[in-house]
């Protein structure tokens, strides 16, 4: 399946329940020389909470296990929704979020309150701040960070195209002030309804969308007073609309999941 151009691996393992494949198989899966290729591999088994219809846990292509893909948890839902409009409940990896699967196709899902909370990102800081100032090769780059079920630093850009997302996004995601990584999005503000965004991924690379990264530019840039309550992200890979009510609410993550092809996989 595809999440606004995020290729997403869906296998549905409820009846069966059986693990995950190993590291090497699962790079070997992520890689479309040797297996149908994604960016995440949503494994969704039996919920162990009885509000949900599924479990799901998220891995790179590179074989790491990751909180949260907000492309791919559509696409789960979307699987799960059988061709129907429906709402419930799926069990993640840092609890229960809903989802509502609409007519028209389009999926919206709850993707978590942000945490701003230095300690639970992970980043080291001293305290708490709206922004940081990170020394990466030689300059000083102003981030946000916030964790939406995983890291992710923003820095704001004036010109998305022109960002340097290829020599920045591997050392901010490797900065030693992320000690489980990040997700780098790179955002430009349009204006106060819209954004656009580039998201080089913790373990990825930069990729056509990011679904959670849409989540952490918005809520950064409503922290920061220059975004209103719903914004339309545009990604590479098409786009988003992102919604938060500040506080302890969660953000919400709406656009396509589009099926590409189905089969079997022997294991």
């Amino acid at each position: 399946m595809h999440g606004t151009g995020n290729l997403i691996l869906v296998v549905d393992q409820r009846s069966n329940n059986l693990p995950p494949p190993n590291v090497e198989n699962i790079r070997r899966l992520g890689n479309e020389a040797s297996g149908p290729g994604f960016d995440q591999l949503m494994w969704v088994g039996p919920s162990t909470d009885t509000s949900c219809i599924a479990s799901y846990r998220v891995f790179n292509a590179d074989g790491s296990e990751v909180e949260q893909c907000g492309n791919g948890v559509r696409c789960v839902a979307k699987t799960l929704a059988d061709g129907k409009a429906r709402q419930f409940a799926l069990l993640s990896p840092s609890g229960p979020i809903e989802a509502t699967v609409y007519a028209d196709g389009d999926v919206m899902v709850a993707m978590g309150t942000p945490v701003f909370e230095p300690a639970r990102i992970p980043f080291i800081a001293p305290g708490r701040a709206d922004t940081y100032t990170l020394r990466v090769d030689g300059e000083d780059i102003e981030v946000s960070v916030v964790s939406m079920g995983n890291p992710h630093g923003v820095i704001r850009v004036d010109d998305v195209e022109s960002a340097p997302v290829a020599r920045l996004g591997p050392r901010v995601e490797h900065h030693e002030r992320f000690p489980e990584l990040t997700n780098v999005g790179f955002m430009e503000i349009v204006d106060e309804q819209r954004i656009r965004l580039r998201v080089h991924e913790r373990g990825v690379g930069e990729t056509a969308a990011c679904g959670t990264g849409a989540c952490a530019a918005v809520v950064s840039g409503q922290r920061l007073g220059l975004l209103r309550e719903e914004v339309s992200v545009s990604l590479p890979g098409g786009q988003v609309v992102v919604s938060w009510r500040r506080g302890e609410t969660p953000a919400w993550l709406k656009g396509n999941a589009e099926l590409i092809s189905e089969g079997m996989m022997d294991l």
